[in-house]
């Protein structure tokens, strides 16, 4: 197969549906200081199916109150604002993409892998009193490229499988290889379409490759989960294969054995929780 101009690629994008509207208000309200449970109630409750979601999550083992949230006021009070967009923005990612139909790529693995990111970052972050709510959402997105390459043009990922097997190299060597771009770039290219943060996009964009700096970034956080997750191996793919970890990010994030034994551990407690809390 003759390899697809990038820029068809991602001319494949205006194909995405827009983030759902509620969403959309949501996250805009909660980056105002002097946002009222009543009006997110309101929004919230404007999409029957991210409000099934917010109801579902908050009556989770992983809230530990199973039955007894009846309202969206009450599960707005129960997730906090900050557990609450970062679920929404979950559940309405997955929401967006049809069951997608591509020889090697296994959905139930993404989202396996793509939330324990999330949840490993989240750690990470809380170890280093960073903002949580922005590394979970980055850490569940990293990866958004290969599912819109699943989803939109899965006659273009297929031969990334194929090249992955017959050359044993990483998944993101394969589509240099074969796309002339990867996973990230078309991740962020999405991102920014759906006009998440700059921060969020450029995280997503350089997983893989963190860049310098003096201090710890969203980048290696999300970065480092990324590692963390596939060498727990978590999504139980048979033939998992852990990228390199760049020395430099390991450096800025610098914990202890003792303070990544907890993350390990917390991450893989609460990764079955919300997976069946999100339905995954």
């Amino acid at each position: 197969m003759t390899a697809p101009d990038p820029a068809a690629l991602l001319g494949r994008l205006r194909d995405l549906p827009a983030l759902p509207q509620a969403l959309a208000s949501l996250l805009e309200a909660l980056q105002r200081e002097d946002v009222a449970i009543d009006d997110l109630a309101a929004t919230l409750s404007q999409d029957q199916a991210l409000a099934a979601k917010t109801l579902r999550l908050a009556n989770s083992s992983f809230y530990g109150l199973r039955g007894r949230v009846n309202s969206i006021r009450d599960a707005i009070g129960v997730l906090g604002l900050r557990s609450l967009s970062t679920a929404l923005t979950a559940a309405a990612v997955s929401g967006c993409f049809a069951q997608p139909r591509c020889r090697g790529f296994d959905l139930a693995a993404y989202w396996r892998h793509s939330i324990a990111c999330g949840l490993c970052a989240r750690h990470l972050a809380r170890s280093l009193r960073l903002d949580d709510g922005t590394a979970f959402t980055a850490g569940l997105l990293h990866d958004l490229g290969r599912l819109t390459l699943a989803s939109l043009a899965p006659e273009w990922l297929e031969p990334v499988y194929d090249q992955r097997r017959q050359l044993d190299c990483t998944m993101l060597q394969a589509e240099r290889d074969v796309l002339g771009t990867d996973h990230a770039e078309l991740g962020a290219q999405v991102a920014r379409r759906w006009h998440f943060g700059n921060d969020v996009v450029e995280a997503i964009r350089l997983h893989h490759a963190p860049p310098a700096g003096a201090t710890v970034s969203l980048t290696d956080l999300v970065h480092v989960a990324d590692v963390f997750v596939h060498g727990l191996d978590l999504a139980g793919v048979p033939d998992e294969m852990v990228p390199p970890l760049a020395a430099d990010a390991w450096g800025r994030v610098s914990l202890s054995e003792a303070e990544c034994e907890t993350v390990f551990e917390r991450t893989e407690v609460e990764l079955e929780e919300l997976c069946d809390a999100l339905g995954v």
